[in-house]
């Protein structure tokens, strides 16, 4: 037995012994990934966050991550095995600057992307995923919308919906921004005929370039059922091993230098082992905050 295996072992046998659900972004080491119990999107991973009979989630991924579990779960423990896993987009955005925002175009609705803290989605009229923005948009019938934290992925929904003004706030995701139309191009030339899929978090010139615009669980599902047996993927590197998994014997190309969201990869299987054995890291949102950012999340999965 590896030692891989053997510690995925262990922490199988701590998740029983405790109670607990493991949850895994798809962003996740390959190896985290295998040791859950559930691997999917923000917007999969919150619906299993809402409905699990577990007492304890314990959420490999980022912060708002297992903040957002926590909103949903307010009367379970939620555990994050690793408090330097944050999100510099999340970041870019407070709840006073929302607050002053917002004061600068009263009376429109606020749209927010999930990665964002607690204290930004309490000042939000709904949440998105990237799996759902637009249709969520859309099911507001607002002419006119706020639109935070990613200007990228707000882009993407004014272009979808082009009879909504969509106001902008200026953060963006480091990993998918900083991807270029030369890349993409490169990987075209190297792999040609590769279906290219790309994640709307990416800058508008990179998404004209995609054959097809997909969430991670939209591309997972793409995959499996395109003919296709080549990929080009644009988005960060872990999906990788769960694309392998949903549509075996193909092939998925990255693009050079590969996508790697350093704050993803700080979970380590050791690090899970411990949250769950020690009981760390518990996440917790002041009750005021939480009830007011439960109904912008739930109002996003009710939409779907």
């Amino acid at each position: 037995m590896t030692d891989n295996t053997q510690l995925t072992a262990h922490i199988r046998e701590l998740a029983r012994e405790r109670g607990a659900v493991i949850l895994a972004h798809n962003y996740q080491r390959a190896e985290v990934q295998d040791a859950a119990d559930f691997v999917g999107d923000s917007l999969g991973l919150s619906r299993q966050a809402a409905a699990t009979d577990a007492d304890t989630i314990v959420f490999c991924g980022v912060h708002f991550m297992a903040e957002t579990a926590k909103i949903l779960a307010p009367h379970k423990t939620v555990l994050l095995p690793e408090l330097r896993a944050g999100c510099p987009m999340a970041d870019m955005v407070t709840g006073e600057a929302l607050r002053a925002w917002k004061a600068e175009h009263a009376g429109v609705p606020v749209v927010t992307y999930v990665n964002s803290s607690a204290e930004v989605k309490a000042e939000s009229d709904v949440c998105v995923t990237s799996a759902n923005a637009v249709a969520v948009v859309q099911a507001l019938g607002a002419e006119k919308i706020l639109f935070a934290p990613d200007r990228n992925l707000g882009s993407w929904v004014a272009r979808s919906l082009p009879e909504v003004e969509v106001v902008l706030w200026d953060g963006w995701c480091p990993t998918h921004d900083q991807v270029t139309a030369q890349q993409v191009a490169a990987a075209r030339d190297g792999f040609p005929g590769a279906p290219v899929m790309v994640h709307p978090e990416c800058r508008p010139d990179v998404v004209d370039l995609g054959d097809a615009v997909l969430s991670t669980s939209q591309m997972l599902a793409f995959a499996a059922q395109n003919p296709a047996s080549e990929f080009i993927v644009i988005t960060e590197s872990g999906l990788v091993h769960a694309l392998q998994k949903a549509a075996p014997g193909k092939l998925f190309h990255e693009i050079a230098p590969r996508m790697l969201c350093p704050n993803m990869k700080l979970t380590t299987l050791s690090k899970l082992a411990d949250a769950l054995e020690l009981g760390q890291y518990a996440v917790e949102v002041p009750d005021a905050v939480a009830q007011r950012a439960r109904a912008a999340v739930e109002r996003m999965v009710a939409i779907g």
